[in-house]
């Protein structure tokens, strides 16, 4: 929590909020979870990614073009 803001900052994002933050549509974020390209955990019965998970994704798209 970052100090005089009151604000929690999530230690992990949900599926559905990372598709919302990639941009993409839920069922293609799923496949990338689903076959490893984004990490994640299960969590109970939930998939949980850590947000350096989604920037290590971004990143291997990034060196694709490069």
């Amino acid at each position: 929590m970052s100090v005089g803001t009151g604000r929690i900052q999530p230690r992990w994002h949900t599926v559905p909020e990372v598709a919302q933050m990639l941009g993409y549509g839920l069922s293609k974020t799923k496949l990338l979870v689903s076959s490893g390209k984004i990490k994640s955990i299960k969590d109970g019965g939930n998939r949980r990614v850590m947000p350096e998970w989604v920037d290590e994704y971004i990143a291997s798209l990034i060196a694709e073009v490069a």
